[in-house]
């Protein structure tokens, strides 16, 4: 997979399709927490026959790495400076960006730090804006202690792949998958993985989403699972009503049943086909 230096740090990324064809934008694809771009492939398969399209692995994250770790900060709007670097490097003038939950806030900052590049948002699992304290210091002390115990046998455990398989998801996903949430769970570098959970849980960052979401030019949309327990509906409808579509014909939201928090593997054809449909009366 080919590596582009983005703000000093090697980030890999995969790119399909053949090109722009006419107007249309590139969609680019942005992973959520301790994951990686493996999980949008299927959907840029299916994509790439109409759209040129580039997924790619969060600083720290997935094939991301550097020895030298150059980087310190790890908030949102620092990703999104990545994010935006991503799309100059690969000129690329016309995108849409579709993030998977905290791929979502990710996707939000880089629309705001690049309205001339960024066409739209797709958030997908992804909402936010309410800061429940308790909730989210027990939410913080959990992920830590997570990252705190991953030494390298665990991947030999026998079964624990399936077990990841079946995490966030309604119904489980192909074994192949809970491997693939395995690897990436024990290769996110132990900085990026924690300077992520914190920074982007703060009160201050949580409560800066539904702002830049209320300032954005650009078409948005929510596609949200009815079954997600990482990031309920509830949720995803609050940061999505301070976007003007939310209060036009219609809603924004759009929900997919029998769904959990991974909607591009659980439910991949209509994912596929609500994505067409934005892009379509989008464009």
């Amino acid at each position: 997979m080919p590596t582009l230096d983005l703000l000093g740090f090697p980030h890999h990324y995969q790119q399909s399709g053949s090109g722009q064809r006419g107007s249309a934008p590139s969609l680019i694809f942005v992973h959520g927490w301790l994951l990686s771009h493996h999980y949008w492939l299927p959907l840029m398969e299916m994509l790439s026959g109409q759209y040129s399209c580039v997924g790619y692995d969060l600083r720290g994250f997935g094939e991301s790495q550097s020895p030298d770790r150059l980087h310190s900060n790890y908030d949102l709007e620092a990703y999104g400076r990545d994010l935006v670097a991503l799309l100059e490097k690969l000129n690329i003038e016309q995108a849409w960006l579709v993030g998977h939950s905290l791929g979502g806030s990710v996707a939000i900052w880089a629309a705001h730090l690049c309205p001339e590049r960024v066409k739209g948002v797709i958030c997908v699992n992804a909402g936010g804006g309410i800061y429940l304290k308790e909730e989210f210091e027990k939410f913080r002390t959990a992920g830590e202690r997570l990252l705190d115990f991953r030494p390298p046998w665990l991947g030999k455990l026998p079964l624990l792949d399936l077990a990841f398989s079946r995490l966030m998801v309604q119904k489980p996903l192909a074994r192949k998958w809970g491997k693939q949430r395995l690897l990436d769970f024990l290769r996110a570098d132990q900085q990026a993985a924690r300077g992520s959970l914190l920074e982007s849980t703060t009160e201050a960052a949580v409560h800066l989403l539904p702002k830049l979401v209320a300032e954005l030019p650009q078409p948005m949309y929510f596609l949200a699972g009815q079954n997600d327990r990482v990031m309920e509906l509830q949720y995803v409808k609050y940061l999505a009503s301070f976007h003007s579509l939310f209060a036009q014909l219609g809603t924004n939201v759009l929900e997919i049943e029998d769904c959990g928090h991974f909607a591009m593997l659980e439910q991949l054809p209509v994912v596929a086909d609500k994505l067409q449909q934005i892009l379509a009366t989008s464009l």
